[in-house]
């Protein structure tokens, strides 16, 4: 019996240091962590869809008509300015060209005996400037025929990259007839639509400053890795959209960009003032961001937030709280509206350190 009764002594005493613990594992959970709202100048990244354009993409065209005797030239290849790319049949423009150049040697002929004629008498100055118009006539057919003779070559008119070809060796061509592309890629525009409101805010700041410099976020978003600069605004906003097209220079010596990407533009926007908290103190509900504010009874109280904008790990909000409110930062998941809590406040020094350190990471 005294045995029985000892075991049984033994089992409370392990229950009741098992509740003892339990319940001060309890306490020690139930001390949430608070902080505030901080307020810094900070910049964020305002994105818009671009179009990116070869700041120099042109068709080249036959500017005779013949047939296409030689490529000398592959789609996508680099060229050089004044290298020779496509050659038309030159036979009939050759043909021209000596036609011309034999009325030329024939004029000339005549209008030396006419003046030896006018120097002594024999026709009159009249006929002599008659014989000076046919030559100066016939060097100006042989000037055209010789210009025809010369579009039977077509050569790059500047460096850049071939595009894809719409003609093929032997084919016969009209006058004016696309034969491909060409788009020098060392520097390129990329346009971009701005909103009305935004236009005005950066007018606003671009007085006071030079162009704005602007980053590029490629298709597969990684950044590209040259800076560009806001070099043009266009003078009419699109009265269906309400935007105004920007374009931005960007040099491209790697040749990464190619005429027709697409990507954003990333233009900074300075924030003065900015009031900043960390997201994790935010939760939502239908699309709108709340945050936990601690009153003066130590209860917590849901509180409607409008973001702003987004940081990495923090929001920037623009009304709701200011910086003399406790917001909960942990444990959102383990309390309620009008809920009494207890708490440790966290400088907010501290918080958004850390929040800095798991960035850079």
């Amino acid at each position: 019996m005294k045995k029985a009764f000892m075991l049984l002594s033994i089992a409370c005493a392990v229950a009741l240091a098992s509740c003892n613990k339990n319940e001060e594992q309890k306490e020690e959970d139930s001390v949430f962590s608070v902080s505030s709202p901080i307020i810094v100048d900070t910049t964020i990244y305002k994105e818009y869809v671009c179009q990116i354009r070869s700041s120099q993409h042109i068709e080249l065209r036959a500017l005779e008509k013949g047939y296409l005797q030689d490529i000398y030239v592959d789609e996508g290849q680099h060229v050089k300015k004044g290298q020779l790319m496509f050659k038309l049949m030159p036979m009939i423009y050759q043909a021209e060209a000596q036609k011309a150049q034999a009325e030329v040697n024939y004029s000339e002929i005549e209008f030396q005996n006419t003046k030896r004629l006018e120097d002594s008498n024999i026709v009159s100055k009249n006929e002599l400037a008659m014989a000076k118009a046919r030559l100066d006539k016939s060097k100006a057919e042989l000037a055209v025929a010789q210009a025809s003779l010369g579009f039977t070559d077509i050569r790059a008119p500047f460096d850049g990259i071939m595009d894809r070809f719409n003609v093929r060796l032997g084919s016969l061509l009209d006058e004016g007839e696309l034969l491909t592309s060409l788009s020098d890629n060392s520097k390129m525009w990329v346009y971009f639509n701005v909103p009305e409101s935004e236009y005005l805010d950066y007018m606003k700041v671009s007085k006071s400053s030079q162009s704005q410099n602007v980053k590029l976020k490629l298709a597969n978003n990684t950044l590209f890795d040259q800076n560009g600069k806001v070099e043009t605004i266009e003078a009419d906003f699109n009265n269906e959209t309400g935007n105004i097209a920007f374009r931005a220079g960007f040099n491209n010596p790697m040749g990464i960009l190619r005429h027709g990407q697409t990507g954003n533009i990333l233009m900074p926007v300075v924030l003065k003032n900015a009031l900043i908290i960390p997201q994790k103190a935010t939760f939502q509900i239908l699309n709108k961001n709340y945050v936990f504010v601690v009153d003066k009874n130590n209860a917590v109280k849901t509180r409607l937030i409008t973001v702003q904008a987004e940081l990495p790990h923090m929001y920037v909000v623009s009304e709701g709280i200011s910086t003399g409110d406790k917001i909960l930062i942990d444990g959102l998941r383990k309390v309620k509206n009008d809920e009494k809590i207890k708490y440790e406040y966290v400088k907010p020094s501290e918080v958004f350190s850390e929040l800095e350190n798991v960035h850079a990471e």
